[in-house]
């Protein structure tokens, strides 16, 4: 039997076992946790990515079930730049492949308080925090200017974030290219170009507020 002909079959057997699951359970939790088995089984037989330092890699284990999806907590209801406490919750905590829409954070307040210097540091840097714990994830624009990182994130539909603006510590990178937090937060994907690392965020991911701030 070919390669192709095997992943067709597992990915036919994979389909059917997510869908019985599903039926049978009708739960957000254990969707999210037949999710988390056919990874594995996929992982298992094509192999996983590593990429290069200073990205860290996690394991499968941090998108385990919890007490809210893949996260103990749910999202904060008072998101930075208005974001969609629906969109969000359900991105962040049930769900592994699906993104907010192409270009979903240039609808929100993000490109006009960023011009206008909100949130941002004296040296016009903006620190982006896990919607659901506030922990710091990202901080841009670094090693380029604010027009830069408006532009890339323009031309791929997302916020997109390189490694030295990445905050290693509460971050990780999955070998199928899912960058989640260490918290269990969904945050996008590792997508390289011919640059190095590049990660696709979801805006409504990182729209935290850090312990204490109010707008």
């Amino acid at each position: 039997m070919s390669r192709h002909q095997s992943l067709l079959l597992i990915a036919t057997a994979l389909s059917s076992t997510t869908v019985s699951a599903f039926t049978a359970a009708r739960s957000r939790t254990a969707t999210s946790s037949t999710t988390a088995r056919n990874m594995s089984v996929l992982d298992s037989f094509l192999g996983k990515n590593k990429y290069a330092a200073p990205c860290v890699m996690g394991d499968e284990s941090i998108m385990s079930p919890k007490a809210h999806g893949t996260s103990d907590t749910p999202v904060q209801k008072d998101l930075r730049w208005n974001c969609d406490y629906e969109t969000a919750d359900r991105i962040c905590n049930f769900n592994r492949h699906y993104a907010e829409h192409a270009g979903y954070w240039t609808t929100t307040s993000f490109v006009g308080d960023a011009r206008d210097g909100k949130y941002a540091s004296e040296a016009g840097e903006i620190t982006f925090h896990d919607s659901n714990t506030g922990k710091a994830l990202f901080v841009a624009p670094r090693g380029r200017d604010l027009e830069g990182f408006l532009k890339e994130s323009g031309s791929h539909g997302w916020p997109s974030f390189r490694d030295e603006e990445v905050i290693w510590e509460n971050v990780r990178c999955l070998g199928d290219g899912e960058c989640v937090s260490v918290d269990g937060t969904h945050l996008g994907h590792n997508l390289p170009d011919g640059t190095g690392n590049r990660y696709c965020i979801n805006l409504v991911s990182v729209a935290g507020r850090p312990e204490g701030e109010k707008e």
